[in-house]
């Protein structure tokens, strides 16, 4: 499995926090792991600090420069707004077929190690004009972790997303839920598996291949070292609570509901 595909149910639902917490893990077991973010819009050059790619190179262990950064994201825009429009401001025209190369010939290079390719906004964001990040989830042909807020609605927009990369083949591995912020608490029940998604069994894949079955520390901040992986259900799983944009922190891997 060279790559991974992370997705989301929506923007600013804490993808890159799982990451950068996948990063660190991996890199802690003496994995060899790499990370791209091939778009991004809403990046400002003169304050990168905090910036999705800048969080993604400190978990990696790299140091910032322009070219660790034009490795990491090579298409970015200004504008926060969706990237063929932030693109257009720019006077930039997005083309999918590149984007979608690029990420092919980055799994190619990576050989035994695992290069973790992070999407923008959510699995039906727009790519460019005529593609979605749906078709980059497709094309890349790697497997895919969804990544999902606890606010109420999730569950509808969870089975939205698992159901449009089941339609292209990407049933998700794994569902990986954020705390949202100012989420209603819901503690270990937001893990299991509702009757819901009890009707749809066939939409989500098996995560063991990625041993995430618990809960793990996704803070980015260098001075907390994530927790190990935990291989144990999702109800059992402990983390601290921090804010991050829409995720307050705690991330809590969902096992897929049983097929029996």
């Amino acid at each position: 499995m060279p790559g991974l595909f992370i997705t989301g149910a929506g923007t600013d639902i804490g993808k890159t926090y799982v990451t950068a917490a996948l990063i660190r893990v991996l890199r802690e077991a003496g994995h060899p792991v790499d990370a791209l973010k091939p778009v991004v819009s809403g990046f400002d050059m003169a304050a990168p600090q905090g910036s999705d790619p800048a969080v993604l190179l400190e978990a990696l262990g790299v140091a910032w420069s322009a070219e660790a950064l034009a490795r990491m994201s090579p298409w970015r825009f200004a504008a926060p707004l969706s990237l063929p429009l932030a693109a257009r401001l720019e006077g930039a025209l997005l083309d999918a077929g590149a984007i979608i190369a690029f990420c092919r010939r980055r799994i190619a290079e990576t050989g035994d190690g695992l290069l973790l390719i992070e999407g923008a906004g959510g699995v039906m964001s727009p790519l460019d004009d005529n593609a979605t990040m749906l078709d980059l989830a497709r094309a890349v042909e790697s497997p895919t972790l969804l990544v999902v807020g606890s606010y109420l609605g999730t569950i509808s927009h969870t089975l939205t997303a698992a159901l449009a990369l089941h339609s292209v083949g990407r049933s998700p591995l794994a569902v990986v839920m954020n705390e949202s912020v100012d989420a209603p608490p819901a503690g270990a029940d937001a893990a299991r598996p509702t009757a819901t998604d009890r009707r749809h069994p066939g939409v989500f894949g098996f995560p063991g291949r990625l041993g995430l079955h618990g809960a793990c520390d996704a803070d980015p901040r260098p001075r907390r070292r994530p927790s190990r992986v935990l291989n144990v259900p999702a109800s059992g799983g402990q983390t601290r609570p921090r804010s991050r944009g829409g995720a307050s922190g705690k991330t809590v891997c969902i096992r897929p509901p049983s097929r029996s």
